[in-house]
């Protein structure tokens, strides 16, 4: 297998997850519920830590939101990011009420004396904090005369607040340089990465809806994370967090990066098909999303590359007219009716889940995996 070679960093602990220093690079999202509105707040974050989410992010705008975050972290599963602006008594709040990371700007929360005192509070419970650099809310006089945020002033903007953490030994952080636009994001984390030895949360901001948002963020990070750069990632999109999470695993496990869930292998379709493709595809893709074993499972379309992608994987279906071979663990299993593809396969793939989780729990050893 391919591997590719990662930027050295610090490593820094956020509660059971760890951030750089050559950790699995971790999935992030947002609330997107009003964080005052505890029930629903908790309701999905449960719904991300169910979809493979390792940290999530709440925003922090009031006191209100404050208490509530403090609630909310005594139920959640994952563990809590605040996003805090402007306010440096709502981070000493959730910091006593047990946040595990902050994402403030050291810029906007008042004086010296104001981010002393957090970084304080942080340096005593051995919370992380996130510098989040953003184009959009760039410091004035790094701007260019048009207004326009460059590279270059994301860059110094960031290394003016990571001064300032320095200044005060305090070192537990995580940096971010996000841009609406592909091009400027990859400039600003390239040129930060040989500046500085933080690991870097990863983005596009602000990146669009479910499909237009997929797309930058596909490219931005891919091109980062190839070039070995990031160890923590956020897919900002308009729509659900889940969306979020599910994008952000299937980049990582385009690079190798996460085995976690099933890899999907399915034939685009052409005048070839003889069964209904897309319907198929898409039922059978969300019938196996629960699944958390590492599972390659080739959804193909016709009898020119089917049976030999089904041998190479862990489930996998040939189809001819109305019917279909199943293929499981590379060997021809069974005839099935197009009417009922979805339903075996999707029981079919959530059995070899099991038997998988069995042999491993068991100390079995394991049958050798498809190629």
């Amino acid at each position: 297998m391919i591997e590719i070679p990662r930027r050295e960093t610090r490593a820094v602990k956020v509660a059971s997850v760890v951030i750089g220093g050559g950790a699995p690079v971790s999935i992030q999202s947002m609330t997107k519920t009003d964080t005052r509105d505890r029930k629903a707040t908790l309701a999905q974050i449960r719904e991300l830590h169910e979809a493979g989410c390792d940290l999530v992010r709440l925003a922090v705008p009031d006191r209100e939101a404050a208490d509530a975050f403090c609630e909310i972290r005594k139920e959640s599963p994952l563990p809590l990011v605040a996003d805090i602006h402007f306010s440096h008594t709502l981070a000493l709040r959730v910091l006593a009420g047990g946040a595990d990371k902050l994402r403030i700007n050291p810029g906007n929360i008042g004086s010296r004396a104001r981010v002393e005192e957090v970084v304080r509070a942080a340096k005593e419970r051995q919370v992380p904090i996130r510098i989040g650099v953003n184009a959009g809310s760039l410091e004035k006089d790094l701007l260019e005369p048009d207004g326009t945020a460059t590279p270059e002033g994301m860059v110094e903007s960031a290394m003016r607040h990571i001064r300032i953490l320095e200044d005060l030994d305090y070192r537990e952080i995580v940096i971010s340089l996000k841009a609406s636009d592909v091009l400027r994001t990859v400039a600003a984390y390239r040129l930060l990465a040989d500046r500085v030895p933080y690991p870097f949360h990863l983005g596009i901001t602000e990146a669009g809806t479910a499909f237009s948002g997929t797309i930058k963020s596909s490219i931005g990070l891919g091109i980062l994370l190839h070039g070995g750069i990031g160890d923590t990632v956020r897919i900002s999109l308009t729509a659900d967090s889940k969306e979020e999470v599910r994008v952000g695993k299937e980049v990582l496990r385009a690079f190798g990066m996460r085995n976690e869930g099933p890899t999907v292998i399915a034939c685009p379709t052409c005048g070839r098909s003889e069964i209904d493709m897309i319907s198929i595809t898409n039922g059978i893709e969300k019938g196996v999303a629960s699944i958390r074993e590492n599972l390659k499972l080739a959804v193909m379309g016709c009898v020119v590359n089917g049976p030999g992608e089904s041998v190479e994987a862990d489930l996998g279906i040939a189809p001819g007219k109305g019917v279909a071979i199943l293929y499981k663990e590379g060997k021809p299993y069974r005839r099935v009716d197009e009417k009922d593809l979805v339903e075996v396969f999707v029981r079919e793939a959530h059995k070899l889940a099991e038997e998988r989780r069995s042999r491993r729990k068991s100390g079995s050893r394991p049958e050798p995996p498809a190629k």
